[in-house]
């Protein structure tokens, strides 16, 4: 696994869900803050997002993609904010029937779109997740993001019409990929992201995936340092500079981070856990585990299991 992948799955939780509509004439509708993140993707025609908390509008046009990291709640509407448009937006959920499924067709003059969310557990967020900011807006472009572009073209087709062969594998599949590229797009475009430069520096790079390929290895400083290239003190200093932690510090945190995620997953035994995440006995790994969590292995995946 690389940083990104293992940041997503660490907190992806349940299946997402997604539905595609057309909505026409003055419509205006508040989804309510939620315990993951949310998106929506404009097929057709053109539409507002409108922030709570007094952010700016968000003009989305055909072909953008917006994306809610950490759930914010917000206003979807036909046009820009005013206090008469926030005041006469209806719940998502209890918008007229009628204008939740394709109400009418396309290029009928409408705005039609996919709007969607992710369940997240927001118990352990990787900071790569952190640094999200609570919009992520991804214009379209020419040229910009082809493999968004395709996840898009893909999903809306799976979600238009009639539900075809396969759809309940190929929907939730499509979701994630989405998700994937969302993230990956804006850390393209946001050169000035803290993580962006951990990944794009050759040396905390190569560690960072050193340690989630296999963090069950019985890595050190100068082991590591070996597998970046340079000296046992310049990996010291370039990393703890860029990530925030020292190496080992990071590698500690992410094998119990990994071992939750394993707990609420999986049915493997506590031991087996351990010795996955690198500790020797269930024992240490309960220790330390309790000690990060502030709870045992063992109630952690009875509140996973219930929550799910």
């Amino acid at each position: 696994m690389d940083v990104v992948s293992d940041a997503i799955a660490a907190v992806r939780i349940g299946r997402p869900s997604s539905n595609r509509m057309t909505l026409n004439g003055s419509w205006c509708a508040r989804f309510a803050p939620y315990e993951g993140a949310g998106f929506h993707v404009v097929l057709e025609g053109g539409c507002w997002l409108l922030p709570d908390g007094g952010g700016a509008p968000v003009s989305l046009g055909a072909g953008d993609a917006v994306l809610l990291p950490h759930g914010a709640g917000h206003v979807i509407a036909d046009s820009p904010a005013d206090a008469a448009t926030v005041a006469r937006a209806v719940p998502f959920e209890l918008l007229p029937v009628g204008a939740v499924p394709r109400s009418a067709p396309a290029g009928s003059g409408g705005v039609e779109m996919l709007c969607g969310k992710y369940r997240l557990d927001s118990s352990r967020v990787h900071p790569l997740m952190l640094e999200l900011p609570e919009v992520v807006h991804l214009p379209n472009r020419v040229g910009a993001h082809p493999e968004l572009r395709a996840a898009i073209t893909l999903l809306g087709g799976e979600l238009g019409g009639e539900q075809r062969p396969g759809a309940c594998m190929a929907v939730p599949s499509l979701l994630d990929l989405l998700l994937v590229y969302m993230i990956r797009s804006w850390m393209a475009e946001d050169s000035g992201g803290a993580w962006s430069a951990v990944l794009g520096d050759p040396v905390a790079a190569a560690a960072l995936r050193a340690l989630h390929s296999d963090p069950a290895a019985p890595w050190t400083n100068d082991r590591l340092a070996a597998e970046a290239g340079v000296s046992r003190p310049t990996l010291a200093r370039r990393f703890t500079a860029l990530v925030g932690r020292p190496p080992m510090a990071y590698l500690t945190w992410w094998r119990l981070t990994y071992g939750a995620t394993l707990l609420r997953d999986t049915r493997d035994p506590l031991a087996a856990i351990a010795r996955r995440v690198g500790y020797g006995t269930p024992y240490a790994f309960s220790h330390a585990f309790s000690r990060e969590f502030g709870t045992t292995p063992g109630r952690y995946r009875a509140g996973a299991a219930e929550a799910a």
